[in-house]
């Protein structure tokens, strides 16, 4: 999937991500880390997650977060049959 260098740059970016203690923690850490247009996009995918196990419309979350229907197509693809992220966690809230 990825080379062994991508993969270790990774592993070390979510072994970072692991020492986070809460929410305030997490806000600092991403903003320093993402341009604040990555943030917001990263939030869009993750409503257009929320929304679409609701079984919400494409139209309609096009409409509420922006993103292309391209985005939200792919967002979905992985939902259904990426490597279960999205999944594990809208399982954990819902708890």
């Amino acid at each position: 999937m990825f080379s062994k260098r991508d993969d270790k740059k990774i592993n070390d970016l979510i072994n970072a991500l692991l020492l986070i203690k809460n929410s305030k923690e997490a806000k600092k850490f991403l903003r320093d880390l993402l341009t604040e247009s990555e943030l917001i996009e990263f939030g869009n995918r993750w409503k257009a997650a929320r929304m679409l196990e609701k079984k919400i419309p494409y139209t309609e979350i096009i409409k509420e977060t922006g993103l292309s229907s391209t985005t939200v197509a792919r967002v979905s693809d992985w939902l259904s049959g990426g490597m279960g992220g999205y999944k594990l966690i809208l399982k954990r809230i819902k708890k």
